[in-house]
C-alpha cells in the first residue's frame, strides 16, 4: 500500500524535496542511520543534492551507513557501476567515513560469491541473520522503477523475486548480470521511497500505484511507509 504520494514541478524540484526529507529523517533518528542506494537518473540527481549546499552541512555523514539495493557485476571503476556513480555524485563529495560505506563485491569473485558475501555484509551489520519486523535493517531504502515495472534488479519473471531465504540474489537483466537485495532485505525499513521522474514512466507508475502485481515494484511490501515521489510528467500532471 501507498502510504504517501508526492508530486514535484521537476526532476530538480523532485531530488531537492527528497533532500529534504531524507535529511530530516536521518536528524530525527537517534544513532546510525542506514540507506540503501538506487542507481540511474533520477537518484544521481538527488545525491548531487546532498553533497551540495543547504544539505552538505546538515546531514548527519558522521553517522550514516550507505548500502546498495543492486549492482551490475563489473568493477567499481567501471562506468556503469551504481557505486561509482553514488560515489562520484555524493559520497567522495562528502564527509562520509569510508568503513561506513558498504559496497557490493565485484572483484575476484564469483557473482554468487558476491551475493553471499554481501548478505554476509548485512548480516554482520544487523547483527543476525534472521530480520525481526520491529528492527528494521535499514531506516531509508531508495527505489527507482523501471519502464517494465521492476525495482533494483528485481525484473519480471526472475526467480529472485520468490527467493524469501537469502536476503541477496544474482539476477540478470537487459544482458548483464546483477547482484540484488531481496523482498525480505529491501522490505525490512522504517521507510521505502520509489523516485520516478519523465513522462516515459507515466503508464508504468499508474499499473503500481493501482497494485499490479504483476510489477516486481508492485509487490513491495515495507514493513514500515511507503512512499512515492515523482514529478509532474511521471505522475502525469503535465501539459
Amino acid at each position: 500500500m501507498i502510504v504517501a504520494f508526492d508530486v514535484s514541478l521537476d526532476a530538480e524540484a523532485l531530488a531537492e524535496r527528497v533532500a529534504r526529507w531524507m535529511t530530516g529523517l536521518a536528524l530525527a533518528k537517534d544513532g546510525i542511520f542506514a540507506v540503501a542506494l538506487s542507481g540511474g537518473s533520477t537518484p544521481r540527481a538527488l545525491y548531487r543534492m546532498l553533497a551540495g549546499p543547504p544539505f552538505l552541512n546538515a546531514f548527519p555523514w558522521d553517522r550514516t551507513h550507505w548500502f546498495w539495493g543492486d549492482e551490475r557485476f563489473v568493477p567499481h571503476s567501471d562506468a556503469m557501476s551504481n557505486f561509482r556513480m553514488a560515489s562520484e555524485a555524493m559520497l567522495a563529495r562528502a564527509p562520509v567515513p569510508p568503513d561506513q560505506i558498504h559496497a557490493v563485491p565485484t572483484v575476484g569473485i564469483t557473482p554468487g560469491e558476491a551475493a553471499r558475501q554481501y548478505e554476509s555484509e548485512l548480516q554482520k551489520f544487523y547483527g543476525s541473520q534472521s530480520l525481526l519486523p520491529a528492527r528494521p535493517l535499514f531506516d531509508l531504502v531508495l527505489l527507482g522503477l523501471g519502464e517494465d515495472g521492476h525495482t533494483a534488479s528485481l525484473v519480471p519473471r526472475s526467480p529472485a523475486l520468490n527467493e524469501r531465504a537469502h536476503w541477496t540474489a544474482v539476477t540478470e537483466m537487459a544482458s548483464q548480470t546483477r547482484i540484488t537485495l531481496t523482498y525480505p532485505a529491501l522490505e525490512s525499513c522504517a521507510h521505502a521511497a520509489f523516485l520516478v521522474s519523465g513522462s516515459s514512466k507515466h503508464a508504468i507508475l499508474q499499473r503500481v500505484r493501482a497494485g499490479d502485481h504483476d510489477l516486481p515494484a508492485a509487490r513491495l511490501s515495507p514493513t514500515g511507509d511507503l512512499h512515492v515521489f515523482a514529478d509532474d510528467e511521471a505522475a502525469g500532471c503535465a501539459g
